[in-house]
């Protein structure tokens, strides 16, 4: 795994700071090709890993990508799944069938259907999971996918109804079915470390906000820092910047210096503040490799 991923958030108009701004960016990102643009700047800069959701418009970057196999050889995707709106979109329109149909490649819809009907009638939620991971795959076919990561509105559900086996069900089909890693989005770091390991899921991918003020850090610095130091996973930050209430190098020094910290996911809109995140994060590393190196 890299250990400067880039984000999706300012392609869809997400912002925890500002509404203004995530309009603005809403905006400018509608045509796909302002999207690309980003991507190829962050993927020159170095930066050739791409942790983004499984929104509809994600699919066209993939195809963009299977169309230029020369010009992304080293690019990767790393998925977050489920994007709900999408799911609730496509039954609107299209029904039960034809959003599986939708979503599912060909040579999988045989497959689908069986499982899936075998499943509700059993009430088989393993059989139904795995279904809608598949399902939410088809779009990066043909593609390098080398961690897949469940959202965290997903997470923090389960997490607080205490259905502590999805977390193994979804391990095991991203590694038996696509031979990659899973990896967990979570508001609250500590409480999920410690479910995992419970579970069995050793030594796991963790991605959660982790910055110097506590910005959205369920539990408080204090637990998150502790968790860093104690327990054996591998912690991907985001949010490091506090939505802009940090100065950028104050934020990736801090960050740079905690233990435990595999990788950083930042968004960017240009590639000068593409590079200046780079740059400080090959500033401040532990051992100062260049960005891209494992």
């Amino acid at each position: 795994m890299d250990k400067l991923l880039f984000g999706d958030n300012q392609f869809f108009g997400v912002n925890h700071m500002s509404e203004e701004k995530a309009r603005a960016q809403s905006m400018r990102f509608q045509d796909i090709g302002a999207v690309i643009d980003v991507l190829d700047a962050a993927y020159d800069e170095g930066v050739r890993s791409f942790m983004c959701t499984t929104h509809d418009r994600i699919a066209l970057v993939a195809e963009h990508m299977r169309a230029n196999p020369t010009r992304y050889a080293d690019f990767s995707f790393l998925p977050c799944m489920p994007y709900a709106h999408k799911y609730a979109n496509a039954v609107t329109e299209d029904g039960m069938l034809g959003a599986l149909k939708r979503f599912m490649p060909e040579d999988g819809l045989i497959n689908a259907a069986m499982r899936g009907g075998m499943s509700i009638a059993r009430k088989d939620v393993e059989g139904i999971g795995t279904l809608l991971i598949d399902a939410e795959m088809a779009m990066f076919r043909g593609l390098n996918t080398p961690v897949i990561f469940v959202q965290n509105v997903v997470v923090d559900l389960l997490l607080g109804l205490g259905f502590k086996e999805a977390f193994r069900i979804f391990a095991d089909h991203i590694k038996n079915r696509y031979g990659a890693e899973p990896g967990f989005i979570t508001m609250n770091m500590p409480m999920l470390v410690d479910v995992l390991e419970e579970v069995g899921i050793k030594n796991p991918i963790v991605c959660s906000n982790i910055n110097k003020i506590g910005f959205r850090m369920c539990g408080g610095l204090e637990a998150y820092e502790r968790t860093l130091r104690e327990k054996e996973f591998r912690a991907i930050a985001m949010s490091v910047y506090a939505s802009g209430a940090l100065p950028a190098r104050e934020a990736i020094e801090w960050v740079c210096n905690q233990p435990n910290i595999e990788a950083i996911v930042f968004g960017a809109s240009s590639r000068g503040n593409i590079r200046n995140t780079r740059e400080l994060v090959e500033q401040y590393w532990r051992g100062a490799q260049p960005v891209g190196a494992a």
